[in-house]
């Protein structure tokens, strides 16, 4: 079977889960720049009577739309294998550079606005799993907090997609970038100082978890620095700047192994095949 058939049927399934999950919701419409504006709009603004952790109907249905778009997109044309993967909400959406800032890696970017951990998992089979990638760069769980889970919730859904990874995608190496402190956001950072202590712990004990921390390089005398757009949330050129010399370099290091092992096995190794321990959190 060739790539693009092995491609064309995946995506056809894939994308009917998606899309009948959707109903009537998914249309042409979700291929434009409006929806994503509408995907970070509802992130942006949470509900008037303050977080719930109970399903956001229009969130999963915005979220959903999105899916769809990449599902359609990559049947039309499917992506190369064994690449980078950037995963999870509008800090991935929106960084627009990414791939320059990650030159010459090959890099690819399935964020969707708004999201949360849970949402990653609920489509590991349609922005993950296929693309079979060399290392996954994973941000998401701020969302999570600012909805209200317990910081409990937000790890054990980190716990999951670890799991679902490896199940999966064998022990592809996962760069977990810890949850930023933001302006907007200031009063959630001992939660969101919480779930990254769990992430990292989580990082010393596993080969296969990598601990980012961006934390301190945004920080000025323990608050946010000027790093953020007029709404105190999404970064500025030079947040995203401080991202990238916190995360190529060790991209750089592990680059020729992991391409090599993607080539040969798929993706970075198979299940229950063990990489050697190495330091696993970055500064």
């Amino acid at each position: 079977m060739s790539k693009q058939t092995h491609w064309v049927r995946f995506a056809s399934a894939a994308g009917a889960v998606a899309l009948a999950w959707l109903g009537s919701a998914t249309t042409s419409a979700t291929e434009t720049g409006d929806s994503r504006a509408q995907l970070l709009a509802v992130e942006e603004h949470p509900p008037a009577n303050g977080p719930s952790v109970g399903p956001d109907e229009d969130l999963e249905m915005s979220l959903g739309a999105e899916i769809g778009a990449f599902v359609r997109r990559d049947a039309a044309s499917p992506p190369a294998p064994c690449q980078i993967l950037f995963v999870g909400s509008s800090s991935i959406v929106r960084w627009e550079n990414l791939a320059k800032d990650m030159a010459p890696l090959p890099v690819m970017n399935r964020g969707f606005g708004g999201s949360h951990i849970e949402y990653v998992n609920r489509w590991f089979d349609q922005i993950v799993a296929p693309y079979r990638p060399r290392a996954i760069v994973f941000y998401a769980g701020e969302n999570d907090i600012a909805a209200g889970k317990p910081v409990e919730r937000v790890v054990d859904d980190f716990e999951q997609f670890m799991e679902r990874k490896v199940a999966s995608l064998g022990q592809t190496p996962v760069y977990f970038i810890s949850i930023k402190p933001s302006k907007l956001r200031w009063s959630q950072f001992d939660s969101q100082a919480e779930v990254n202590a769990a992430i990292r712990a989580l990082a010393a004990q596993r080969s296969d978890l990598h601990y980012v921390d961006v934390v301190s390089r945004m920080l000025a005398n323990g608050r946010p620095r000027e790093l953020y757009e007029a709404d105190g949330l999404h970064m500025t050129p030079t947040g995203y700047a401080i991202w990238s010399r916190a995360i190529r370099p060790i991209l750089l290091r592990d680059a020729r192994a992991e391409a090599h092992t993607c080539h040969r096995h798929g993706s970075a190794l198979p299940p229950g095949k063990a990489v050697p321990s190495r330091r696993r959190s970055f500064r």
